[in-house]
């Protein structure tokens, strides 16, 4: 399995740099990246920024404009691997336990896509993609159409799982923090105050 960090977003929202904003002593996109080296991956970037490649090797994406399924569809054009590890810059709360979970979850099914949901709401910025699922993605590109999930459920049927299930089988704490948006300066900075709260 490969494992890549999308990084291609431009912060509209945030007003400045989301992936070299500082999160607990370290900017959000180390965070992203040593949670996948830490289980055993060896993470590569994708986005339209040579910038980036102080932190880890950067693949270029190829559809900068297309959002996240732009960036899916580069990695797995390049990918070696028949099951890909995808991990949005914005996710610090997510614990390692999960990620390993969701991998061995996806190489035993071996599924189109394995998604995760929390609400109901599937997480397709965390989430295992196939190799398969490339001649999808690069026609709902061709055809202007950027929404992942619209891209991976024309492909087929894929793998998805309500976090909340797993979370109560496996006793992790509970997960409705792990994927909170940070998309604007106030949902970054609630973000702080809640690891220092947990820290002190």
């Amino acid at each position: 399995m490969n494992a890549f960090v999308l990084a291609g977003g431009q912060s509209m929202r945030m007003g400045r740099d989301k992936a070299l904003l500082e999160f607990a002593g370290k900017p959000l996109i180390a965070h992203a990246l040593d949670k996948l080296r830490a289980i055993g991956q060896a993470p590569r970037i994708v986005a339209s920024r040579p910038d980036l490649a102080a932190f880890a090797p950067v693949l270029p994406d190829a559809y900068p404009q297309a959002g996240p399924l732009g960036g899916i569809a580069s990695a797995l054009a390049v990918s070696d691997s028949e099951q890909n590890l995808f991990l949005a810059i914005d996710l610090p709360a997510l614990p390692l336990s999960f990620l390993v979970w969701l991998a061995q979850r996806a190489e035993i099914t071996n599924a189109l896509a394995t998604i995760p949901r929390l609400q109901g709401l599937p997480q397709p910025l965390c989430a295992v993609y196939s190799r398969a699922l490339l001649p999808h993605l690069r026609t709902a590109l061709a055809e202007g159409d950027a929404k992942v999930m619209r891209a991976v459920e024309r492909a087929g049927t894929i793998d998805s799982f309500d976090i909340e299930s797993v979370a109560a089988a496996e006793s992790w704490p509970s997960p409705h923090g792990w994927f909170a948006n940070l998309n604007t300066p106030a949902e970054f900075q609630n973000a702080v105050l809640e690891q220092s709260t947990r820290i002190q």
